[in-house]
């Protein structure tokens, strides 16, 4: 049995730490917050309840199999999974708006046919296929195996196999997802659809390459969910089972620094001058953080991390209290795509400036009586991507952005003005910048650092290392950590 500090109370790090203690092994949770999750919180008042993190689950299979690998009761005697359909309804800069259901290509084609004109939905299809091919192409190396030691084989070759296109006596290929979108796509729609899949964890469509394409095929693949109740409870699902198979959990305890003995991880040193000793260390924190805690670079000249650029894109959010019902048939999530999208872009990347533009906003209208006071009142959550770093202290940049957020809103809660009995804003600067998943090609610049370091006993997990960001990806982060602490380097993954 080995002592092992697991370092943060994230979605990963729980996930890593279940894995560890069923195989055998006393783990300790240090969080320096007095919850766990991460960025899966919740906000009360007045009987409201928000999700104030992730709003719906894409992937489930990947916590059903950390439930099944951790204990005999499935995920679904534990939570309610419902999937969500449609899976969204977009609202266009141009006022057309189309409902695409969950998990079905035949019935997206159909809803887009029907809303954008014929041809439209066949070249989405069309594009899904190939999205597939990549996904076909990355799925193993990208999710469910440790990062290669030959890495770059990922970093430069792009999976997706994009269109010829002729252009000024050339044929070329998409190596942006903005190029599939304009040379493959055409339908400046279509193109804002595609968009919004990156935009939602903080990529450039313009920038982004074209392997970006797997986010709205692992959409379309494997549906959306929702988790009755809200999504904090898959978070308090996740700590109920740690706690079950006896992880203990120390709140309120900031790691200052990990130990380093005979070469390797020892231990670590906490706030209040105390220190743990321990076999393993399983850092669950951005890559910033864990420099500081260390007394050694844990990447150099050649490692994936010299390459990488973390993400400083973060989501503002609103949460509405509001008089009166949801009316019926109203749709759990809205896509109000913004008018200035290149201008969103531009600022996303290189924020300055008072001028904002009107973000795209995604509106969350979950239905659940769980979430308001009664029936005569509803809760809804507005998220838009800005940049971390985006001048938020500003109470007034604050408030402009606010305003903008509910004038979109506006295009997805009928008479929300109205309505609205009072709102809470969640700025950047409270949540921090939120991690993309991994993608191919673009040079390694969007691989994320490997889950073993240089210092021999200390790994990283959770959405700032290998696979990437995002709730499935964390999950999967989670079991690759396991693995590799458990059966050691030699460790290649699920088969």
């Amino acid at each position: 049995m080995a002592r092992i500090v697991v370092i943060g109370a994230g979605m990963g790090a729980m996930a890593c730490a279940a894995r560890l203690a069923v195989a055998g092994h006393r783990v300790t949770v240090y969080e320096r917050d007095e919850t766990y999750g991460g960025a899966v919180r919740r906000f009360e008042r007045d009987g409201f309840a928000f999700d104030t993190g992730p709003g719906l689950l894409p992937l489930p299979a990947v916590y059903r199999d950390l439930f099944l690998k951790t204990g005999k009761e499935p995920l679904e005697d534990l939570v309610e999974l419902v999937q969500v359909d449609p899976a969204a309804r977009h609202v266009f800069a141009d006022g057309t708006r189309v409902d695409l259901p969950n998990a079905s290509r035949a019935g997206v084609v159909a809803a887009l046919d029907g809303t954008l004109g014929a041809g439209a939905g066949q070249r989405w299809g069309d594009f899904l296929v190939r999205a597939r091919e990549a996904w076909d192409r990355t799925r193993r190396p990208l999710l469910e195996e440790p990062l290669w030691p030959n890495w770059r084989v990922l970093a430069d070759r792009e999976p997706y196999p994009s269109v010829p296109h002729k252009k000024l006596l050339r044929t070329r290929r998409a190596s942006t997802l903005a190029e599939v979108g304009a040379w493959e796509l055409r339908d400046e729609r279509l193109q804002e659809l595609l968009s919004s899949h990156a935009l939602a964890y903080g990529l450039d469509a313009r920038t982004a390459p074209a392997s970006a394409a797997v986010l709205p095929y692992m959409e379309h693949a494997f549906g959306t969910w929702y988790v009755r109740g809200g999504m904090r409870e898959l978070a308090r699902a996740v700590y109920e089972r740690c706690v079950r198979r006896r992880v203990e959990f120390v709140f309120g305890a900031e790691v200052t620094r990990v130990v380093e003995k005979d070469g390797r991880a020892a231990g670590v040193e906490l706030a209040d001058g105390s220190a743990v000793e321990a076999d393993t260390v399983v850092a669950g924190v951005d890559p910033v953080l864990l420099g500081s805690l260390t007394d050694r670079a844990l990447d150099g000249e050649g490692d994936v991390a010299s390459g990488y650029a973390p993400s400083d894109a973060a989501r503002f959010t609103v949460l509405l209290a509001l008089r009166g019902a949801r009316e019926e048939g109203a749709p759990h999530r809205t896509v109000v795509h913004s008018p200035e999208d290149q201008a969103e872009l531009d600022f996303l990347t290189s924020p300055g400036g008072d001028l904002l533009p009107r973000p795209t906003v995604t509106v969350y209208r979950p239905g659940d009586p769980a979430l308001r006071p009664d029936d005569a009142h509803e809760s809804a959550v507005l998220c838009a991507t800005v940049p971390v770093d985006g001048g938020w202290e500003d109470p007034e940049k604050v408030a402009h952005a606010t305003e903008l957020m509910l004038d979109a809103a506006g295009a997805a809660i009928p008479d929300l003005r109205e309505r609205l009995l009072w709102h809470e804003v969640v700025t950047p600067d409270r949540t921090g910048a939120v991690p993309a998943p991994s993608l191919a090609a673009g040079g390694g610049r969007f691989l994320h650092p490997a889950n073993s370091t240089r210092l021999p006993g200390l790994y990283r997990v959770g959405g700032w290392s290998h696979p990437g960001g995002g709730l499935p990806h964390a999950g999967m982060s989670g079991a690759l950590v396991a693995g590799l602490v458990v059966e050691g380097p030699e460790f290649r993954g699920s088969t």
